[in-house]
């Protein structure tokens, strides 16, 4: 029969000369005779064991553990008891994804308009269904990607607009640390990580509480999915982006797009040409940088509204410091690899300043073992943000240190006046640069900014000039509270970058509840630049489901 086991807790330091296999059947194989009180049911027979779930706790430093999840079938009849959590129970069976019922073989294409995690899963599941779409990303693919933004970083001079770190095969995500966290839960997420690990990620993606890639191993994992959705019938187009829309009575029959690559949709042609695609759907999956497709979207009469974000600054430690914290011994990173972290906090505004009252301030995107990017789209601005590869062995720690944006700072009620409000701090961190195109100083420096006229406070820290004043005041009030949960956090040697500013979309693309466009038949838009996802799980879940609706067929309106 089979069953389920939760709260297995194993030593660390015991994986490193015993195989983990056997650690776990040990383990099991205690409770079992403790549960039973049968010494003799310690040799029942297990077998086809499986971790369904593995974390950490570290609640007792130095003392932690790993806690397993396990499901196996034994040849014993064993204790049931739901009430129990340290019992065994049945596992379920669990809903599972599969293909919906639809119009597979049909003769029209779908569109797909960007290959983030949000288009590329897209773009797979409408392949799989048998419906061929063709994919059009501005950007290029990886291998000629991935030597624009080297070059960009070691020259500091201004950004490819169609080839960086935001644009490009794998979206803003290929140059990331690649979590596959998220806070949803949905069926569809099982779904997304076997595809990565048939892809080559780690089998570990599928049981670990908080999966990473890394974004060398990324760099490898989306090309294969590319060729899979081609090995289909589906059609990459790099270098080709959206220009407009061609509707006939209500129903869009052409796209419009600039292409700057050759007739197989390969980059390398350098003069621009026109072409069009007939088709009657397209998933907007553009990701949350594409400034001029919104643009073209609300001159078309898309409706669009206003969404609060976030801004901020990259914070950087010294991993050992951040391993000592959350371990209690920093030799344990050596086997559970760096320690992250995650820090929130509400302000109160303290000082008196009601612009700063009851805003939150919060960690983001830690890359443990990681470092500090330039991830500028636009000549004469600076955007930073974090990226590891998947050893995570830098010996530095960095996170996102990010304030809520809220809509009523927007200069004005215009749907893409929160783009217009990065930009403008996009633009003050380009102009207060100190090194690598980015502005840069110390906490120390910071906070000795506190443009009050005290003696030693100074009014030409870089980060503090390129950062709105309640979102400085915010990190101010926040971090001798995080100082305090992670010992040195606010320490004055603390590195910060400025300006964080693409943590999520400014601007939300509505949709109905068939996930079209309001007004707009047969264009759905999806993920995280129209404002319905949040990180590469959640957009490639978004994905995912925009691409079942077209498979069941886009109802009229």
């Amino acid at each position: 029969m089979r069953y389920r086991l939760s709260q297995l807790k194993i030593d660390p330091r015991s994986t490193v000369e015993q195989d983990l296999e056997k650690l776990l059947e040990a383990a099991v194989r205690r409770e079992i005779g403790r549960s039973t009180h049968r010494k003799g049911m310690r040799d029942a027979k297990i077998n086809a064991l499986e971790i369904i779930r593995e974390s950490i706790d570290a609640r007792k430093k130095p003392d932690v553990k790993l806690v397993y999840t396990v499901d196996f079938d034994c040849d014993e009849q064993l204790p049931f008891d739901e009430a129990k959590r340290r019992q065994y129970t049945i596992p379920p069976l669990g809903e599972r994804w599969t293909m919906p019922d639809g119009q597979q073989g049909a003769s029209e294409r779908p569109v797909v308009v960007g290959f983030g995690p949000c288009g590329m899963f897209a773009a797979l599941i409408l392949a799989e269904a048998g419906l061929k779409p063709i994919v059009i990303e501005r950007g290029k693919c990886v291998e000629e990607r991935v030597a624009d933004v080297e070059q960009f970083w070691t020259q500091c001079a201004a950004p490819d607009p169609e080839s960086n770190v935001q644009f490009g095969e794998g979206g803003a995500g290929t140059f990331s640390d690649g979590k596959l966290t998220t806070g949803i839960k949905d069926i569809r997420i099982r779904k997304v990580l076997e595809e990565l690990v048939e892809a080559g990620a780690d089998l570990k993606i599928l049981y670990q509480h908080r999966p990473h890639i890394g974004t060398d191993k990324l760099r490898e994992i989306v090309p294969v999915i590319r060729r899979k959705i081609e090995r289909l019938g589906g059609e990459v187009r790099f270098c080709t982006r959206l220009e407009d829309f061609e509707y006939e009575e209500g129903q869009i029959k052409h796209i419009k797009v600039v292409s700057h690559a050759d007739p197989s949709g390969n980059a390398g042609c350098t003069d621009a040409h026109i072409d069009y695609i007939e088709t009657s759907c397209v998933i907007l999956a553009i990701g949350h940088s594409a400034r001029d497709t919104f643009e073209m979207l609300y001159e078309r009469g898309f409706q669009m509204e206003q969404k609060p974000f976030s801004i901020g600054v990259r914070i950087e430690h010294p991993q050992k410091m951040i391993d000592e914290n959350q371990y209690g011994d920093p030799e344990l990173a050596k086997i559970l690899g760096p320690a992250d972290y995650k820090l929130s906090y509400r302000c109160t505004g303290s000082k008196g300043r009601a612009d700063v009252e009851n805003r939150g301030v919060y960690t983001f995107c830690m890359c443990p073992g990681g470092q500090v990017i330039n991830a500028s789209t636009e000549a004469d601005t600076s955007v930073t943000n974090g990226m590891s590869v998947s050893n995570r062995d830098s010996g530095i720690a960095n996170s996102g240190l990010l304030v809520d944006v809220r809509t009523e700072d927007f200069a004005d009620e215009h749907p893409l006046s929160g783009i217009e409000f990065q930009r403008k701090y996009e633009k003050l961190a380009w102009e207060n640069r100190t090194e690598g195109g980015m502005a840069r100083s110390t906490y120390g420096q910071f906070r000795q900014n506190t443009g009050d006229g005290l003696p030693g406070a100074s009014d030409e820290d870089p980060v503090r000039k390129s950062l709105p004043a309640f979102a400085s005041e915010a990190i101010m009030e926040a971090m001798p509270v995080f100082g305090r949960r992670i010992k040195g956090f606010d320490g004055d040697d603390a590195k910060l970058t400025a300006v964080e500013s693409r943590s999520s979309s400014p601007v939300r693309v509505l949709r109905d509840e068939t996930m079209q466009a309001i007004g707009f038949q047969g264009v759905i838009p999806a993920g995280e630049g129209p404002g319905y996802a949040g990180g590469i799980m959640s957009a490639a879940v978004d994905g995912i489901r925009a691409a079942e609706k077209i498979i069941t067929g886009l109802p009229q309106r």
